[in-house]
C-alpha cells in the first residue's frame, strides 16, 4: 500500500505540504498543487477515509443535488453528473447524489448533518426556493445553472441567452424572416427552469433587433405532441420557414412529421437544435445546433469548488460562450414566388 511518505517522495515536497493538498487547511501553489495531485494518481494513493476525516473535521464528500424530472432530458442531467463524479475524483473527493424532489429539505439535511463538505446544485430556477439556504450556511456551493440573482452564489452555466441569439442570427443570415421555436415540456417554463427562460430571452431579443417574427411553443415532445403543436405552428404562421429545437424529444419526431407533409430538409424549411452533439448527428437529418458542454459544465463546477474549499475561490458567475455547427439541416430560405 502507498504511503503518504512515498507520495511526498515522488513529488519533491513534505509529507505536510501532501497532507495540506488532501485536507486544503492551507493555500498551496497551484504548480505545487497540480505536482502533488499527479503524484497521488500515478502511485494510486488513497488516503483512509475514516482517518482523514477525523484529521481533517472534513468528509470528503461532495453533494449533487440532481432532481431527475420526467420533463427533463435525462441524458444531459447524467453527462453533467459523470463529469462531476470523475472530476471529484481527481480531486479525492467521492459524490453523494441526491435524486429526490426534497428541495429545501435535502440543503437542509446536508448542510445541518455533516454529510457533505459542499454542495453542487443543477436543475436551478429564476427563483430557486434553495437559494436562501445557501446564502445562509458557511459551506460551500456551486450552482450549474443560472438564477435571476447570483450575489452570493459562484455559478457555471452554458450562456443560453447568447444560445438563443445565435440561432436566431444563423437563420436571419440565411434569409429566414418567419421562426418557430419549439421549447421545452410546459412545466419546465411553470418552474421558470433558468436555462429555458435565458434561451428563450435570448430568442426574443435577437429577433426583435433583426426585425424577425418569431412564434415559440412549448412541447412535450414525442410524436403526437409535436404532431399538434406543428398543426397549431403551421396554422398560425403558415411562411414559416426557419425552427429552433431546444427538446430533445422532439427532434426526430419534428423532422419526420415535416417528411410527411413533404417539406424537405433543409429546402423548404432548416432546423437548429441547442442539444447534445450526440443528438445532432444522429437525427435523421444531421442537424445544425449549439451544444450543451454538459462535461465542461461538471469540470468547471467541481474546479470552482475545490478552489472554495480549499480558501481560494471566491463568488463569481461562468458563462461558457456557446458555439455553433454547421450541418446538414440548416439552408437558404425558399425564394417566395
Amino acid at each position: 500500500m502507498v504511503t503518504l511518505a512515498e507520495v511526498a517522495q515522488h513529488a519533491g515536497v513534505s509529507a505536510s505540504t501532501v497532507s495540506y493538498v488532501l485536507s486544503g487547511k492551507r493555500s498551496i501553489s497551484t504548480t505545487t498543487r497540480q505536482r502533488v495531485e499527479e503524484s497521488i494518481r500515478k502511485l494510486g494513493y488513497h488516503p483512509n477515509a475514516g482517518a482523514r476525516a477525523l484529521a481533517s473535521s472534513r468528509s470528503n464528500i461532495i453533494a449533487l443535488m440532481i432532481p431527475l424530472r420526467t420533463d427533463m432530458y435525462v441524458p444531459v442531467m447524467m453527462e453533467i453528473a459523470i463529469a462531476v463524479a470523475t472530476s471529484a475524483r481527481t480531486h479525492g473527493y467521492d459524490i453523494l447524489l441526491l435524486t429526490g424532489e426534497e428541495g429545501p429539505d435535502a440543503v437542509r439535511r446536508v448542510t445541518g448533518s455533516g454529510l457533505a463538505d459542499a454542495m453542487i446544485l443543477m436543475d436551478v430556477e429564476l427563483d430557486d426556493e434553495r437559494l436562501p439556504l445557501l446564502r445562509g450556511t458557511d459551506q460551500p456551493s456551486v450552482l450549474i445553472g443560472l438564477p435571476a440573482d447570483t450575489t452570493g452564489l459562484t455559478c457555471v452555466d452554458l450562456d443560453f441567452r447568447a444560445t438563443g441569439a445565435l440561432c436566431v442570427e444563423h437563420l436571419a443570415k440565411l434569409g429566414h424572416r418567419d421562426i418557430a421555436v419549439i421549447g421545452e415540456a410546459p412545466a419546465v417554463y411553470e418552474r421558470h427552469t433558468g436555462f429555458a427562460e435565458r434561451t428563450l430571452d435570448g430568442l426574443r431579443t435577437r429577433a426583435r433587433e433583426l426585425e424577425l417574427r418569431l412564434l415559440h411553443r412549448p412541447c412535450e415532445g414525442g410524436y403526437d405532441a409535436m404532431a399538434a403543436t406543428l398543426a397549431r405552428l403551421f396554422d398560425e404562421r403558415p411562411d414559416t420557414t426557419g425552427f429552433v429545437v431546444q427538446n430533445e424529444s422532439a427532434v426526430e419526431p419534428l423532422l419526420a412529421l415535416l417528411r410527411q407533409q413533404g417539406r424537405a430538409v433543409p429546402e423548404d424549411v432548416s432546423v437548429v437544435a441547442v442539444c447534445p452533439d450526440q443528438v445532432a448527428t444522429q437525427a435523421s437529418v444531421r442537424l445544425t445546433s449549439v451544444a450543451v458542454p454538459a462535461q465542461e459544465m461538471g469540470r468547471h463546477a467541481v474546479e470552482q469548488l475545490v478552489a472554495k474549499l480549499g480558501g481560494r475561490g471566491s463568488d463569481e458567475v461562468v458563462l461558457l460562450a456557446p458555439e455553433l455547427t454547421v450541418r446538414a439541416s440548416s439552408g437558404p430560405a425558399p425564394v417566395r414566388s
